[in-house]
């Protein structure tokens, strides 16, 4: 569930108007609510209750200083994928030695700050990544945690752009692989300590069944590397996916207690009661790498809506946001629920929302019923917490939107809107 619903015929995130926060900051506009991610991070924390086991959010979902701080306040771990994301971790307190580095391309100077830091572990996505942290660390006179990535090759049944735990993506080491390279790192890199292992087979999973799959594959694997090498962690990822579709209705728990169990989303508590019997007698630390899930329903994109134009075949209406400012439907073919701050009636048109990026590309929906907004209106792209901001470009030579959090009845803008100098600072 989450913090936003028409309140007297207007939308609110918590109890701050939407339509006011667009008047007096402008679009496009991000808004988070901080409730609805320590109410996510919570319930998930929760679900596990009773093991070991340590929720690890990961940074690249929304990587604002202020959400990190809210995550870092909860003793929340983190999961990090660029040098840079352990600099805003840091910067937001939250502690290094719970972080974990993945990402298949580490550089040289990432590696040797992240030694430098103190980190809990490497995510090693290679063999020869593998021992090229064993080389650095060896040349800084330290030992690296590392775990190694195992690709379990399981379907995760989603978009394959996040799709990651399949023999043909770029991510793990092969299942049939990953023994022989334990074996041989045990022997023969001295620089590297064997700590955990990691999975992650893809993101915006919403059936459990191939997160019960991958577990039941690889939790054999885990409990003989903590045989033969002492492993004490066991990171089963993230990927948990969140409602696209009916978001806003989502919001409300009588949504969830009407539908049909074949129809309700994936929920956290069904995903704790069907992962928890096959990962509590391990023994491992367990280490969980939610992003989409804690902070995806948390936001929206406010923007506002210029023109009107009518064809022989279409209806645009023409908005003030582009893909530059929300990349996911032109890049994943991604659903985003549009709807007016002001609560509309039963009308609806079937229209194309489109913006003002010179790509064919830059939609936010084709042929969609919508309610029947006008220009000088605003509307809200649903669900733009995670992977909206942090995917936005200054493509067209376009200011980066500002960002709000809003805590109850307060909204804190936690990120400036850029300015059109700031689009040159850097460059000669």
């Amino acid at each position: 569930m989450h913090g936003f619903a028409y309140k007297n015929g207007s939308l609110f995130c918590e109890n701050v108007d939407l339509q006011t926060l667009a008047e007096t900051h402008g679009t496009p506009l991000y808004v988070y609510s901080a409730n609805t991610i320590l109410d996510h991070f919570r319930r998930l924390d929760q679900a596990l209750a009773g093991i070991d086991h340590e929720v690890a959010y990961a940074v690249k979902a929304n990587s604002n200083l202020s959400v990190l701080r809210l995550l870092a306040k909860e003793n929340a771990g983190f999961d990090i994928v660029s040098g840079g994301e352990l600099y805003r971790v840091i910067k937001a307190g939250g502690d290094p030695a719970h972080c974990t580095f993945a990402g298949v391309g580490k550089t040289r100077a990432e590696i040797e700050y992240a030694l430098q830091q103190g980190i809990y572990s490497f995510n090693v996505e290679s063999e020869a990544e593998l021992r090229y942290i064993d080389q650095v660390a060896g040349d800084l006179g330290v030992v690296a945690p590392v775990a190694v990535r195992v690709n379990p090759n399981v379907d995760a049944k989603t978009h394959k752009y996040i799709s990651t735990g399949k023999s043909e993506n770029k991510f793990g080491v092969d299942f049939g692989f990953i023994e022989e390279v334990y074996d041989r790192a045990s022997k023969e890199l001295k620089n590297v300590k064997l700590r955990g292992l990691q999975m992650h087979i893809g993101s915006q999973l919403t059936s459990v069944d191939p997160f019960v799959e991958a577990v039941k594959k690889v939790a054999p694997l885990a409990t003989s590397l903590k045989e033969k090498h002492g492993i004490e962690f066991w990171s089963i990822g993230g990927g948990i996916g969140i409602v696209y579709r009916e978001s806003l209705e989502s919001g409300a728990q009588d949504w969830w207690d009407k539908k049909a169990d074949a129809e309700r989303p994936l929920t956290i508590e069904e995903y704790g009661a069907s992962i928890m019997p096959l990962i509590k007698d391990l023994g491992l630390n367990i280490l969980l790498e939610p992003g989409r899930y804690i902070v995806g329903n948390a936001g929206v994109l406010l923007t506002h809506c210029l023109y009107e134009k009518k064809g022989t075949a279409k209806t645009f209406k023409i908005v003030d946001a582009g893909m530059n400012d929300l990349i996911r439907p032109a890049l994943y073919e991604g659903h985003h629920e549009i709807v007016p701050l002001k609560e509309p009636n039963a009308e609806r048109l079937k229209v194309d929302v489109v913006g003002p990026i010179c790509e064919s590309g830059d939609f936010f929906c084709q042929d969609r019923e919508l309610p029947d907004f006008q220009p000088g209106e605003t509307v809200a792209l649903m669900s733009a917490g995670a992977y909206g901001f942090v995917m936005a470009s200054n493509y067209n030579t376009r200011p980066l939107p500002a960002e709000i959090l809003v805590d109850g009845s307060t909204a804190t803008v936690v990120r400036k809107r850029q300015t059109l100098d700031d689009l040159l600072v850097g460059e000669l």
